[in-house]
């Protein structure tokens, strides 16, 4: 089950990801959905934050000292899915809804 979340939080990370609002050109008549996909992206990062922890408390539930090069690799992984969500959410915070 926290290898399924963690696919999910990947998910979550790539599609907040690809609808990201970076850059100030506008095309004109669209500055309304700006709003919309900001808003996805705040909760997209939120939802990536829940389901990289709960990923964590199932996969690190109790510890296998049969691999820990595995270990790592999640641990790297779950590292940067919540970096850079984080990121997001202080990049949303200072940039646009300022």
């Amino acid at each position: 089950m926290g290898w399924l979340l963690l696919l999910a939080a990947f998910m979550t990370w790539i599609i907040g990801l690809m609808m990201s609002p970076h850059g100030t050109t506008v095309a004109d008549g669209t500055e309304h959905v700006r709003k919309v996909v900001v808003d996805f992206m705040r909760n997209s990062a939120i939802g990536t934050l829940v389901l990289s922890a709960l990923s964590a408390w199932l996969l690190f539930g109790t510890r296998r000292p049969k691999w820990p090069a595995r270990d790592w690799a999640i641990l790297a992984v779950l590292v940067f899915l919540v970096g850079s969500s984080l990121y997001t959410l202080v990049w949303l915070y200072l940039s646009v809804l300022r």
